[in-house]
């Protein structure tokens, strides 16, 4: 189950910013987000080195996509399309909001359920996949949106219920000045002490948890900033990669 958070601030000077960590299998291979498809030179994401998609994208005209699991669908199945090629479609676009219309009717049987976030500087829209029919589509609204394996902000998930209150309790990251540092130790976030399925940064157990994390800020007048954790965060450094 991995998490995302995104602050959505129209006027801003930096309408956009995104944190999330990724949990996985720990065996399953990937590479950092970098230029890995030659036929999408615009595009920046990390690479599922199992199946070939991402978990996560943003290309240079500062689209971001994001894949989740939905509850009890981790993993592959026979006959079923790679989730991690629903970002790589999206960020064939030129804004969210292109992208969420070109997605919105797909046959959502060709693919395990899932939940997937669009976003840019001037909007963010949350499609949410069942298995069978079209996804489902609709846009998030101003403020902080916390997306898991259920609906976004859905306070009926231990982590969504911690990680709200604390996230909008602190100040968000500050790129003009350099300081990232409070979301970035709100990620590292393990509950101590309270139950496994409310922790951010989630302990290997029984061969899963989380592996990396980000933060990405994307500003008014298209600069784009990601900072990338390739470890759970609070075991290694985040550090800015060439987006």
């Amino acid at each position: 189950m991995c998490t995302l958070i995104l602050l959505r601030r129209p006027g801003h000077r930096w309408p956009l910013i995104v944190a999330a960590n990724r949990d996985e299998r720990l065996e399953r291979p990937w590479s950092a987000p970098a230029r890995h498809w030659p036929a999408r030179p615009g595009v920046i994401a990390g690479r599922d080195d199992a199946a070939g998609g991402t978990w996560m994208g943003l290309n240079d005209r500062g689209v971001l996509a994001a894949v989740l699991n939905r509850p009890h669908s981790l993993g592959p199945a026979p006959g079923k399309r790679s989730r991690g090629e629903l970002p790589l479609l999206a960020l064939e676009h030129p804004s969210a909001e292109a992208a969420a219309a070109a997605l919105c009717v797909l046959d959502a049987a060709l693919w395990r359920p899932f939940n997937l976030v669009l976003a840019d500087a001037s909007g963010g829209w949350f499609l949410r996949g069942l298995g069978h029919g079209r996804p489902e589509t609709r846009p998030l609204p101003p403020g902080l949106s916390i997306v898991t394996a259920q609906e976004p902000n859905d306070v009926s998930s231990p982590r969504i219920a911690r990680a709200l209150p604390r996230f909008a309790a602190h100040p968000p990251p500050d790129p003009e000045a350099g300081d990232w540092a409070g979301w970035e130790a709100l990620l590292a976030d393990s509950a101590p002490g309270e139950d496994r399925a409310a922790a951010l940064n989630l302990p290997p157990e029984d061969g899963f948890g989380t592996i990396c994390a980000s933060v990405v800020a994307l500003s008014a007048d298209g600069r784009r900033i990601w900072r990338f954790c390739p470890a759970p965060p609070g075991r290694a450094a985040f550090s800015p990669l060439d987006a």
